[in-house]
């Protein structure tokens, strides 16, 4: 379906743009400065910073090129423009943090001791800027394109591929850090895999309930009336007994589970209950739906 240009602009463009700004913010302040590290092409760029003092807002520019050529070609016009886009923006804001902070207007922060503050911070706050790129359909390029050439020519996992390269990056970085603060970026690493999940998947977070019992209907009415929610039944079959069971599917708020479990508990002690984490719920009762 076509997007009108003010639905690009506010949900991809501007997005994109608000989480590039904060990557690069979380480069300048957390990581450079306390000499930790990132994988894929950013990493490579911190690296030539380290070893070269070549400013990242240039190297992963130039360094991007032959991958967007190498994309366009491979992967197609549409399946790369917002990762140019991205990348665009990262260099821009990567460019205007080394200004703020070579004419003092951004003191980054720096420590002897407590790098795994800066760590973490480093983290929340590369995590939190490449989550919002990648919610808006955007990336910053680099491993990402690698990724998806090996996945569509040789059936590589893509997830597998940006794994080894950012392994590969973060390994060769040993030659110009200590192994203290390879050990201190993999903290930063696996800090930042969280939020990018947490904000891919929503903020907003429900449980779901499945529930195998011979009383559904009743269970249901009893939902229905006390608690304001839909309910789902599904008829089955038990595999041993072959008896008919109903099997109740419910979504509610996180703090409604203890009315459910007692409402489940007493019509039926021995129904079946699963309680699952469910993220980013649409429809009546939740978030409304969103226009695509």
């Amino acid at each position: 379906m076509r997007h009108s240009l003010p639905d690009i602009i506010f949900k991809t463009l501007l997005p994109i743009m608000l989480g590039t700004a904060i990557y690069a913010f979380g480069l300048h302040y957390f990581i450079i400065p306390n000499e930790l590290m990132e994988g894929g092409v950013t990493g490579i760029s911190i690296l030539l910073k380290y070893a070269l003092d070549i400013p990242t807002s240039v190297s992963t520019l130039v360094l991007n090129i032959p991958l967007f050529i190498l994309g366009w070609r491979a992967l197609g016009r549409g399946s790369v423009a917002y990762t140019v886009f991205g990348t665009l923006s990262f260099s821009f804001f990567l460019w205007l943090m080394e200004t703020f902070i070579e004419s003092g207007v951004i003191v980054p922060f720096r420590t002897e001791h407590d790098f795994i503050l800066a760590s973490l911070y480093a983290g929340v706050t590369v995590g939190g800027g490449l989550g919002i790129v990648f919610r808006a359909g955007g990336t910053t390029g680099g491993s990402d394109i690698i990724a998806r050439i090996a996945q569509k020519y040789r059936g590589f996992s893509m997830g597998q591929v940006i794994l080894l390269l950012d392994a590969l990056i973060i390994g060769a970085s040993l030659f110009y850090i200590p192994i203290e603060k390879v050990l201190y970026t993999l903290v930063t690493v696996f800090i930042g895999a969280r939020i990018i999940d947490f904000i891919q998947e929503g903020a907003y977070a429900a449980k779901a309930f499945t529930v195998i019992t011979n009383h559904g209907s009743k269970i249901a009415d009893l939902i229905t009336k006390e608690m304001d929610r839909g309910v789902t039944l599904i008829p089955a079959t038990g595999a041993y007994s072959k008896q008919a069971k109903e099997v109740l599917y419910c979504v509610v708020n996180r703090h409604e589970t203890r009315k459910l479990k007692e409402i489940v508990h007493s019509v039926d002690a021995r129904a079946f209950v699963i309680i699952n984490d469910v993220h980013d719920v649409l429809g009546e009762g939740f978030r409304g739906n969103e226009s695509h």
